[in-house]
């Protein structure tokens, strides 16, 4: 007998100001991608839904209170890198919030910038890079690092 799939839930908060660009935090003591960027992101709780989880990644890692409403789903991604587990990941866009972003994990994010999505800079998280460019095609799903 087969064991049942399972992978782990990401999820990620695309924060965008009025000039379109989008918050990106650069990861620092984590043990992964360590000086790369992505925006406000995690793994999804037990028992949690993946609008819950943005939520509660939003405030913690940058201090901004969301709500559902103001959450859109622009993207999810099935990725692989080499060996590691497989994951999906929902991207949110978000254009209102309250509260100023701050960096709230300064053992965990080295800083916060503001980027063109469209053109992230080249030390993005390429598994975020990689949804950043299906999302600027209006893409709703992809695949990433399936070798396909």
């Amino acid at each position: 007998m087969t064991s049942r799939y399972r992978s782990i839930v990401d999820v990620y908060v695309l924060l965008r100001r009025a000039d379109g660009r989008i918050l990106l935090m650069e990861r620092a003591n984590t043990g992964y991608a360590d000086g790369q960027l992505c925006p406000p992101s995690g793994h999804l709780e037990a028992g949690e839904s993946v609008i819950a989880g943005a939520i509660r990644e939003a405030a913690e890692e940058v201090g901004v209170e969301l709500s559902e409403a103001a959450l859109d789903f622009v993207h999810v991604v099935h990725h692989r890198n080499g060996n590691e587990e497989a994951r999906i990941g929902f991207f949110f866009l978000a254009d209102n919030w309250r509260g100023q972003p701050i960096n709230r994990e300064p053992h965990k994010c080295a800083q916060l910038l503001w980027a063109d999505p469209t053109d992230p800079p080249a030390n993005t998280v390429p598994y975020t890079a990689a949804a950043l460019a299906q999302i600027t095609k209006q893409q709703p799903f992809s695949l990433d690092g399936w070798g396909l």
